[in-house]
């Protein structure tokens, strides 16, 4: 199969896109409106990109009928947002929060999730995910007009809420104890439970 971008459909473009660059982390951002009313929606166009200072990226890409979401329309008012982490715990709670309700109607109601305050910034937190990152907007960049074009929003992390639970004996982080879920093409996700290690290389000496 070939597919000449410039002379397909959009959503075929797109199918193939999400299909090829797999797994994707899920940011499961919360945002707040100009009138307080708190948005919580999950993005696969995802990553983080630095750590001095530790910068993350997610896309809202326009809606097919090239209109902005309501995301992106809080972030455009209140530059601030949380990014929640997707676990498999949550699987379906992610999955809800994914609905296209109504603007205003809150989607962590309807998931049956509970909100709790944030310490740097006004979005609040979902209080059953084990970690949530506090986020700045620096940047968003528009890429594209219409059905699915990018809008990449570039934060950075203030403050980072780690639940001791998913830490290991060192501190740090174990995967096999957060349970990160990611997506796949279609309806598609996968779990990182999966794993194998393998050591990072070492500089060859010259000579």
């Amino acid at each position: 199969m070939i597919i000449d971008v410039s002379a397909s459909d959009v959503v075929a473009v797109y199918r193939a896109l999400v299909g090829v660059v797999a797994p994707r982390p899920i940011a499961w951002v919360s945002t707040l409106d100009g009138e307080g009313r708190v948005n919580l929606a999950p993005f696969s166009f995802f990553n983080a990109f630095g750590a001095n200072p530790p910068v993350v990226a997610f896309s809202p890409t326009l809606r097919r009928d090239g209109s902005k979401k309501d995301t992106l329309l809080n972030l455009e008012v209140i530059p601030e947002f949380v990014l929640n982490a997707a676990v498999e715990e949550l699987a379906d709670q992610v999955n809800a929060t994914a609905t296209e309700l109504p603007r205003g109607q809150s989607e962590a109601e309807y998931a049956g999730l509970t909100l709790k305050r944030s310490t740097r910034v006004r979005p609040p937190r979902v209080s059953e995910s084990p970690v949530h990152l506090e986020c700045r907007v620096r940047q968003i960049m528009p890429i594209g007009t219409g059905p699915i074009a990018a809008n990449l929003v570039i934060g950075e992390v203030l403050l980072i809420h780690i639940e001791d639970g998913v830490l290991d004996s060192q501190g740090q982080i174990d995967p096999r104890k957060l349970r990160t879920i990611a997506r796949l093409g279609g309806n598609y996700y996968c779990r990182s439970t999966d794993l194998f290690e393998m050591e990072r290389p070492q500089k060859k000496d010259e000579g």
